[in-house]
């Protein structure tokens, strides 16, 4: 794929992912919108390397701030949005215990992040969990680690079913 073709493939899926966005202002879509969202920057990642996946992001990123919903840009900004990137990174130490620990470790990185912000930006505290107290926090922690290995495992296989299925009906036209 020449410079050219490049160019115009990271905007055109930066600029599927930043529509796609959009979506998230509908209810109950607002964690599933950014995960969904940053497969297109996998497609990137495929399709040309993680330096042309990474500008795409970045060309996602700047209206999805401007645009999108509060919880969702955060989502999709600190985490999935570059998280394929990441993830093709990580996946090329061939050690599977580190790769895991490294993307878990990422994961609540970002978490934490997105926590923080929130509740500076919205006045979120720990009380606002409910009757699970303090320990709510760690309670969502838990579950959206175990999410997030579901998350991760179905993004390797969206791959694959890309690469697979998809990829070679589109190289026929």
């Amino acid at each position: 794929m020449n410079k050219t073709k490049k160019i115009t493939f990271c905007a055109v899926m930066a600029a599927l992912a930043a529509a796609f966005m959009l979506l998230s202002y509908f209810p109950y879509f607002t964690y599933a919108i950014p995960a969904v969202s940053g497969l297109f920057i996998m497609v990137t990642v495929i399709e040309t390397d993680r330096k042309w996946a990474l500008a795409a992001y970045i060309a996602s990123a700047v209206p999805v701030f401007i645009m999108a919903e509060s919880e969702s840009k955060l989502m999709y900004i600190l985490l999935f949005g570059y998280y394929p990137i990441l993830k093709a990174k990580v996946e090329t130490l061939k050690k599977p215990a580190l790769e895991w620990i490294l993307k878990i470790i990422v994961f609540n990185i970002a978490v934490l992040a997105i926590y923080l912000m929130f509740s500076k930006l919205f006045g979120i505290s720990i009380d606002d969990f409910g009757e699970l107290g303090k320990y709510g926090a760690y309670v969502f922690l838990a579950i959206g680690n175990i999410v997030f290995v579901i998350y991760d495992v179905a993004v390797s296989r969206m791959a694959m079913f890309y690469l697979n299925i998809v990829r070679p009906k589109i190289k026929r036209f």
